[in-house]
């Protein structure tokens, strides 16, 4: 599986930028891809604060996640601008019959493809060694775009799964 997705992050935001990640519950199909990355470019070019536009990218990734993020630096996002692309990540939970807030599920690179796990079968998938601590995981708690780039898909041994994890704890 492809893994490179930096070259589809713009360049010309800072490192700072803000970053938030949705995760489908599953894979999205050509036509509702389309459709959707057509959707999240809309709203980024006219995306507002307070009514001031905000230097912001929305795109979908792998065909799973939505990553949406602002620049900063000329204009802050209020509270009511995220608010309005929450309202556009539930319209597409509705429109797609897709579940793109449940933090529970954990997305995995399993046999070369995106394997959604359940939180509390971490410890089991582990043990059956299905997952192992090289296993690589989509960090989806991320917040700037630095993070996006270097820490997004990482081994579960880099992650904050490692601290939870008994089993990787006693390895």
């Amino acid at each position: 599986m492809n893994l490179d997705f930096q070259d589809s992050v713009p360049k010309d935001f800072n490192d700072n930028s803000h970053v938030w990640i949705y995760q489908s519950n599953r894979v999205f199909n050509v036509p509702e891809a389309i459709q959707i990355e057509e959707l999240l470019k809309d709203f980024a070019s006219n995306w507002k604060s307070h009514g001031t536009p905000v230097k912001a990218f929305g795109n979908l990734f792998f065909g799973q996640f939505v990553i949406f993020m602002a620049d900063e630096t000329a204009s802050g996002v209020s509270g009511c601008s995220t608010d309005s692309s929450v309202r556009l990540i539930k319209n597409i939970e509705k429109d797609f019959e897709v579940d793109m807030f449940d933090r529970q599920m954990l997305a995995f690179i399993v046999d070369e493809r995106i394997q959604l796990i359940p939180l509390s079968q971490v410890n089991n998938f582990l043990e059956e060694g299905i997952l192992t601590a090289d296993t690589l995981y989509f960090n989806n708690t991320i917040l700037t775009k630095e993070e996006l780039l270097k820490e997004w898909i990482i081994p579960v041994k880099k992650s904050w799964l490692a601290k939870r994890v008994p089993f990787l704890n006693s390895k």
